[in-house]
């Protein structure tokens, strides 16, 4: 959400600042890495989701699986995860899945060098490939641990930063193509969570695709619920069921006598394995 890594000013200036299955057409090249292995079959889910900071209670979810949304992300793990997660364990993965909730599993790893702001973790040129590569392990584990299969998407969640910083962006791209190949490596597909104005813009203009996500969701908050309409990269970038939008931050809904304050995508994309 808007406050799911960082304060809501923080990432507002930085945002201002900054000014996976095989897939068709640029998903394909980012992805090949997955062919020498047999893949689970992709779960996609088409339809309204949304993400928060701390994964709600088991009757909140309940309550919340009213016919509207139908998709959850939920925040796995990486050392600048903004929220504490009581709710969020292998059984709470079990019950909500049995209920017929989708998961979107979001990992918040290491940050740009040139970003504004403090984090727990930054990465640097020097230390790009083994943060990216440690990182992905780790969040293989955590969602693993959680009951989330292999097969299953990670999306990595980079916060605005200034793409026009080479040195900076150079290192972002190592990182992640560390991270992608490594959570490749232990069979889970690849996925992004990043700003069109910058984060999510420098994935899809990189010349080399090599090891880059096959899956992106981007944050462009014009409150339109499509993933086609309001896309500002190439057609043929993220086809056949790869993209998310997250179309609507700190949108407060009260359902079945639970209110939470939400952001609202429009998915269609891979969400976890959990059956």
């Amino acid at each position: 959400m808007a406050g799911h890594r960082q304060s809501k000013k923080v990432r507002y200036i930085s945002w201002a600042v900054a000014g996976a299955a095989v897939v068709a057409g640029a998903g394909i090249a980012a992805q090949s890495s997955m062919a020498a292995t047999t893949w689970p079959a992709q779960k996609t889910f088409t339809g309204h989701a949304f993400d928060t900071c701390t994964a709600p209670s088991l009757a909140a979810m309940k309550a919340w699986h009213d016919g509207f949304y139908g998709a959850a992300a939920v925040y796995v793990g990486g050392k600048n995860r903004g929220c504490a997660q009581p709710n969020l364990t292998a059984s709470w993965v079990k019950s909500v899945s049995s209920v017929g909730w989708k998961l979107i599993p979001i990992y918040v790893g290491a940050q740009p060098p040139c970003q504004t702001g403090s984090n727990p973790e930054k990465l640097t040129a020097s230390t790009a490939t083994s943060l990216g590569t440690s990182d992905a392990s780790d969040a293989v584990a955590k969602a693993s641990a959680l009951g989330l299969k292999a097969g299953s998407p990670i999306y990595l969640d980079m916060e605005p930063y200034d793409i026009a910083d080479k040195s900076c962006n150079d290192a972002v791209l190592a990182y992640v193509r560390a991270f992608d190949k490594q959570l490749r490596a232990k069979t889970y597909r690849a996925g992004y969570y990043g700003f069109t104005s910058s984060s999510a813009k420098a994935i899809a203009n990189a010349t080399n695709k090599t090891d880059l996500p096959g899956n992106l969701w981007y944050a462009l908050w014009d409150k339109k619920y499509t993933t086609t309409t309001d896309w500002p990269f190439g057609s043929t970038q993220y086809t056949s069921h790869s993209r998310g939008h997250q179309y609507m931050v700190n949108s407060k809904e009260t359902r079945g006598g639970y209110t939470l304050t939400v952001d609202r995508d429009a998915w269609d994309a891979p969400v976890a394995i959990t059956g």
